[in-house]
């Protein structure tokens, strides 16, 4: 092989490797406009539901379908908060990196990413599940995306308690894909996710206060001092843990279930008030604590959820 044809094969080598290169940043860059943590604890709270609706095991096809519908569907509400939002990204250390700010994707083709996400999501569910289950989930995507992000979020410190009624959807999506309808149980799960939101996202909005307040978001961690979004804090982790404990006469909730509701929501307690002690106290705060716990709180109740169906006490 001449050097002739030695640099001709190395440069061509060298742009296949930057192709390839090129289609995996895309492909990541598209998979984080879905903010695949947030659809983790989603579908977190999707599946759990269904064995309690079942009263044991569901159907594993069932599941499937329900868990890829409502990815798309979580994925789509995402990719369209991303499009909205990406001017305020811009300026917040926490989103800075997104693709949109980073120009990895243009606004253009988040926005087709986004309604087609949308369309296939309700598409999928409605033929693999049932109209109800379809209908939840197109529901979804307009509270999140029209009442929260266009809405509410960057008029009101009250924004998260009621956008966050789009992350109470998936509870609903679930019953629905097993019984064609709601019932008590699946409303109770509703308003366990409503009542946790705001102590799971009021103490983020305290670490990245500064964030928020320089692109006039008016989180309660902007709007209020320490103590005060402490003691709201407080309130509505009790409040979680008491709408918790409806569930065990309503949907007849075994051991499993009524241990973990109370150990759990005992520490998530815990947890709340000793970032309310710091703040009034005059210490440094440690609102990530909380905001961790809560995510783990939740996820164990929901495998409780699962699993006391499962076990004959």
């Amino acid at each position: 092989m001449t050097r002739v044809e030695e640099a001709i094969e190395i440069s061509t080598m060298s742009d296949q490797t930057v192709v390839k290169k090129s289609i995996g940043r895309t492909v990541k860059a598209y998979v984080a406009l879905t903010k695949p943590r947030v659809l983790e604890l989603l579908l977190v709270s999707t599946v759990p539901v269904m064995f309690l609706a079942q009263g044991g095991l569901p159907d594993m096809w069932l599941v499937l379908a329900t868990v890829i519908g409502g990815s798309l569907s979580a994925g789509s509400a995402a990719a369209f908060n991303m499009y909205l939002d990406r001017d305020i990204d811009a300026h917040m250390h926490r989103t800075e990196n997104r693709p949109l700010v980073t120009g990895e994707i243009t606004p253009r083709g988040a926005l087709i990413f986004s309604w087609t996400l949308a369309v296939l999501s309700t598409v999928w569910l409605w033929f693999t599940t049932n109209w109800l289950a379809a209908t939840l989930s197109a529901s979804a995507i307009f509270f999140y995306v029209v009442i929260y992000t266009m809405i509410l979020k960057r008029r009101t410190e009250q924004n998260i308690i009621w956008g966050g009624i789009a992350g109470c959807f998936p509870v609903l999506i679930g019953w629905a894909a097993v019984t064609g309808s709601l019932d008590w149980p699946a409303f109770i799960l509703f308003a366990l996710i409503f009542l946790w939101t705001p102590p799971h996202y009021w103490p983020l909005s305290m670490k990245y206060k500064d964030d928020y307040d320089d692109v006039d978001v008016p989180m309660l961690g902007v709007t209020r001092n320490a103590s005060q979004v402490g003691l709201q804090v407080i309130l509505y982790a009790w409040a979680t843990i008491a709408c918790s404990l409806l569930l065990i006469p309503i949907a007849n909730m075994g051991l499993v279930y009524t241990v973990s509701a109370l150990v759990f929501g005992g520490w998530f307690i815990y947890e709340s008030h000793r970032l309310y002690n710091q703040a009034v106290r005059g210490n440094e705060a440690r609102p990530m604590r909380v905001f961790h716990a809560s995510i783990t709180y939740l996820t164990l109740i929901f495998v409780a959820v699962a699993v006391d169906p499962l076990l004959p006490f």
